[in-house]
């Protein structure tokens, strides 16, 4: 029999029937804020669109920079939404593919190990050159860059996910004959929820730390500026103009406070539900803009459409049913072809870097070896100490829903917040103590990357079942056994992977730790992240790329020979579902 025509009559049905007598005092808020995004949307629009600049003169004006603001937002979220679905892609593709897993981890560690400049001049000159008339390319090369900030702990977190899935959920799914979409949707994403929206507010807050130098891109003597906070903080920062600067701050603690109220506590109160633990006797977390929408009838009704359009297009159709070797052949070929593609990309840029490389004299080598054994000892410092304040107070935070509600507001305004704007504010505080760069730059890489530990301990502390901490009170443990018998094994798996991107982390922010240019002062650490950024504003493109792959091998070596073997002994020992 044909397959019946698809008609949207009966979900259209639905949505004005329930229009009318669902209408709350929610709704015209919801309609408001729904016209403010559109019209915001127009604007940045226009301004994508319009000509390129050969230079933006930003405004230090107050009146300037609630748009500055909104565009860096649209930006930033522009690059999550980018991160959201190649962390889905990516970490899906690795973790059910063997073969693709080879390939895509060791992949995933190279390019979390490239800092932000490594990524600029390809990323930069490539879209400027594909849009020359407008500020298209400028706006993309902003976007990726930050994705390229944002992207790497989420899909770490969502790989680490599926694969620790309990067995006993996977074999219920196979004896349902889930498909792998049905799976998917039904298993694999709500078990990785609670970790994903933890990790997401830790790649946000990546986006913002790198924001600066997003927006105020300098190749050589060429500067690409859009109109940004991150832009106007930098022309601040440059200029020593304290009264900018402190605007720009407030700014940006504004704009993260209100993003944590209407998208990020919603998110949190709603990724509660996927907890795999026992949480009945917990204090559930709330959200004011949750609550608002489920009262709203346009939310309803929008949601009942959505009901029956599934339902229209779930009836069973006498068809004949899809010739599933055919789809394999196509599916193979396709991925063939994919990976095809990557292969002669990547050989092509192999052959350019060993061309560009071959222009980085054994003097220059040299300095750069000696460097990155310093910046080495500065990232580990950073990541331990890091360490001993975030565990103890993630799991506190974990554990209590009651805590979560109350710091977790906090503590995304402190992750959010771009460190690098008060690095001015930090250097001249140990300046004032005689400490140099050198030494202070430690506390700089801290600033930034103590965060990715801190949330993944969160998401780890609260996916232990709460039935194991009433046994500990059942047999007695004390504070030192639930600490080294209960928490420490529990959120393991969690904090391995935030010991992973807190290194990675630190080894991007070493560019602008260990560099840092205030009222047309160039303070400089003697370390491989302050090479590459001297490099990059000079336009030194061979010894920019020598120092990228230095660092790059670096972080890839530690990986494979520490972290590795901590991921495998967090899987072997460690993990719940085992």
């Amino acid at each position: 029999m044909a397959a019946r025509s698809f008609s949207f009559r009966q979900p259209l049905l639905a949505l004005t029937r329930a229009i009318p007598r669902q209408v709350s005092w929610a709704d015209p808020l919801v309609l408001i804020a729904v016209g403010a995004l559109v019209w915001g949307l127009t604007h940045l629009a226009g301004e994508w669109t319009g000509p390129l600049r050969p230079r933006f003169e930003i405004d230090l004006s107050i009146s300037a920079l609630p748009k500055y603001t909104f565009f860096s937002l649209m930006r930033g979220f522009a690059a999550f939404g980018l991160s959201f679905f190649f962390t889905l892609l990516y970490g899906y593709t690795a973790a059910k593919n063997r073969a693709a897993e080879r390939v895509l981890i060791p992949l995933l560690d190279i390019l979390q190990s490239i800092p932000v400049l490594g990524f600029m001049p390809a990323v930069l000159l490539t879209l400027v050159a594909l849009f020359p008339n407008s500020n298209v390319g400028l706006e993309l090369a902003s976007v990726i860059l930050i994705f390229t900030g944002q992207v790497w702990n989420m899909t770490f977190s969502f790989y680490h996910s599926l694969r620790n899935i309990p067995p006993e959920l996977a074999e219920a799914a196979r004896l349902y004959r889930f498909g792998w979409w049905r799976t998917f949707r039904k298993l694999e994403l709500p078990f990785s929820m609670v970790g994903l929206v933890w990790n997401g507010m830790m790649s946000m807050a990546g986006g913002w730390f790198f924001l600066a130098a997003d927006e105020a891109m300098v190749l050589g003597d060429k500067d690409f500026r859009l109109p940004g906070v991150g832009a106007y903080m930098s022309v601040a920062t440059d200029r020593g103009d304290a009264k900018a600067m402190v605007a720009a701050i407030l700014a940006m603690i504004t704009m993260i406070v209100v993003v944590d109220q209407l998208f990020w506590r919603p998110l949190v109160a709603w990724s509660e539900k996927f907890n795999v633990g026992d949480v009945a006797a917990t204090e559930i977390p709330t959200s004011w803009v949750l609550d608002l929408l489920r009262k709203s009838g346009i939310i309803r009704a929008v949601r009942e459409g959505v009901r029956s359009l599934r339902a229209e297009r779930a009836r069973p159709v006498r068809e004949k049913p899809p010739d599933a070797e055919r789809r394999a052949k196509w599916g193979s070929a396709v991925q063939a072809l994919v990976f095809g593609a990557c292969g002669l990309l990547a050989f092509w840029g192999a052959v350019r870097l060993i061309v560009l490389l071959s222009h980085v004299g054994q003097p220059m080598w040299h300095r750069i070896i000696t460097a990155s054994g310093l910046t080495l000892v500065r990232t580990s410092l950073a990541v331990a100490l890091g360490t001993i304040w975030t565990v103890p107070v993630g799991v506190a935070i974990g554990r209590s829903p009651r805590l979560s509600r109350i710091l977790q507001p906090i503590v995304q305004i402190a992750a959010s917040f771009p460190a690098p704007m008060i690095f001015p504010l930090v250097l001249a505080a140990f300046g004032v103590l005689g400490v140099g760069l050198n030494y202070s730059s430690v506390i700089l890489m801290m600033l930034g990357t103590q965060w990715y530990v801190l949330f993944n301990v969160i998401a780890g502390a609260m996916n232990i079942p709460h039935d194991l901490e009433e046994a500990a009170t059942v047999f007695g443990f004390n504070r030192v056994q639930r600490w080294t018998r209960l928490y420490l094994p529990g959120i393991f798996p969690q904090l391995v992977t935030g010991w992973v991107t807190a290194a990675g982390g630190a080894w991007n922010a070493s560019i602008i730790s260990e560099y840092v240019h205030y009222k047309g002062v160039d303070h400089v650490a003697f370390g491989l992240g302050g090479l590459i950024s001297q490099a990059a504003s000079a336009g030194d493109f061979a010894s920019l790329a020598a120092g990228v792959v230095v660092m790059a091998l670096l972080v890839v070596g530690i990986n494979r020979v520490l972290w590795k073997r901590m991921y495998a002994l967090a899987e072997e020992r460690y993990a719940l579902s085992r």
